[in-house]
């Protein structure tokens, strides 16, 4: 094969790998910065928002996949779908009832929910992630899934707080957001109650908590860039 071509179709094979494998749609697929500094990308405020957006709505995809899967391997009866307990551990964390309720809150309120709620997921999907690869019923790429789902969400904290970063360089928002960039910072949200719930419990209470994100996401950038997409 001339050198030419075996070039073009390795770069053809590496478009595939990296479209299927989703990298093309990480929070971080390139190095990113808020301001102009050495050996990064700057992007605007709307396409930041674009891409944590895009990456809220895939994590969520695969959270509702995997609640699907998971009630098929593991609660065929939906009798014991109907005594599952809906007590999640991010309970405590008061988010907006409707889209109308988080159209009206504030900013910063805002923001610091979408974090509260990304950072109170950081173990637990871990340790689900653990459960599921002990349950050889559970094939390898659901339980992979888990692993992607707990991935996903330290990076769309990432992004979001890069969302934050430039907000505040532009005036839009308060400094006060800053503290939550750090985990620590959150720890009182991220209760240790979700060791006592059981694993499609906590699976069911993070396609909630996932959906709300995407769409306090939705509603923050119309808000802060209507003219982009709203």
């Amino acid at each position: 094969m001339p050198g030419n071509i075996r070039s073009v179709c390795a770069v053809w094979a590496m478009l595939v790998c990296l479209v299927f494998c989703g990298k093309l749609t990480t929070v971080d697929a390139a190095p990113l910065c808020t301001n102009a500094q050495a050996g990064c990308h700057v992007l605007s405020l709307a396409n930041l928002f674009d891409r944590v957006i895009q990456h809220s709505a895939r994590m969520h995809g695969i959270s509702n996949d995997l609640h699907s899967e998971f009630e098929l391997y593991f609660l065929p009866s939906k009798n014991q779908i109907g005594r599952v307990s809906r007590n999640c551990h991010t309970s405590s964390i008061l988010t907006p009832n409707g889209k109308e309720n988080a159209q009206r809150m504030a900013r910063e309120e805002l923001t610091e929910v979408i974090l509260k709620l990304l950072v109170a997921w950081r173990d637990p999907l871990w340790h689900f992630h653990q459960s599921m690869a002990h349950h050889h019923d559970f094939n390898n790429f659901s339980s992979n899934k888990s692993l992607e789902m707990s991935d996903m969400v330290h990076e769309l904290r990432k992004g979001v707080q890069k969302v934050v970063e430039k907000m505040q360089m532009l005036g839009i928002i308060s400094n006060s957001v800053s503290n939550l960039a750090s985990p620590e910072a959150l720890l009182a949200s991220d209760s240790a109650e979700w060791r006592l719930m059981k694993d499609y419990d906590l699976l069911y209470c993070f396609r909630r908590d996932s959906n709300k994100v995407q769409n306090y996401l939705k509603i923050l950038k119309c808000r802060i860039v209507p003219e982009h997409g709203c």
